[in-house]
């Protein structure tokens, strides 16, 4: 984002500030077996946002699924995706750390919250929001003017078919996965807690003098 003309010289943008996961955090054999057994998934989640009707929207994912040709890891958090009856080409997810997951992934489809959304675009690959409320609609925005993603889909306009046409563009377009891994490179590089805590340093040892 370029920084906003009404900031003055107090208020530094020093890039995101990223919680790895733990190092030591092993994913489940089946997880494993699935992503090493094609094609890389889409991922799909919702994060905390409740769905009204959770079936319905497991299933509008599903078909979204087999219309766009790809295999998906769906996950189901907080968001309404459970659902018995699912196919050989999607795996259902509970939970695994975002830096682990998304870089094994060739797109990622989520609700826009800025977590998952900086997440997704450190991994540098092309991201789909489908936005609830709040900031989401605003990181759906900036994703598609950036060029490393789609255009937004907005939780009421959400389809099978939209979606399921919205992943297979992304999956096929080359130029938005190469422009999402540059910028995945550069936040990578950015280390926005470095910076934090040598600027904090830095106004501490002025004021001590």
């Amino acid at each position: 984002m370029p920084v906003p003309s009404d900031w003055d010289e107090t208020s530094i943008v020093t890039g995101y500030w990223f919680l790895n996961s733990d190092a030591n955090w092993e994913p489940p054999s089946d997880l494993s077996a699935f992503i090493g057994q094609g094609s890389a998934p889409i991922y799909i989640g919702f994060g905390s946002m409740a769905s009204q009707d959770s079936r319905r929207t497991t299933c509008l994912v599903l078909e979204a699924v087999r219309q766009s040709g790809q295999r998906a890891i769906l996950a189901t958090g907080r968001g309404g995706l459970s659902y018995e009856e699912i196919p050989n080409n999607v795996y259902m997810l509970k939970s695994a750390p975002h830096d682990w997951l998304f870089p094994r992934c060739a797109a990622v489809v989520h609700h826009g919250g800025a977590g998952t959304t900086g997440a997704g675009l450190k991994a540098g690959k092309p991201t789909t929001i489908c936005p609830f409320f709040g900031d989401q609609p605003f990181w759906g925005r900036r994703v598609f003017e950036l060029g490393v993603g789609s255009y937004p889909i907005p939780q009421k306009q959400l389809t099978a078919e939209k979606l399921g046409q919205t992943i297979r563009e992304v999956i096929a377009d080359s130029e938005m996965r190469q422009r999402a891994e540059v910028l995945g490179e550069k936040i990578r590089a950015e280390n926005g807690v470095t910076q934090a805590v040598g600027l904090i340093k830095e106004k501490l040892s002025l004021c001590d003098n």
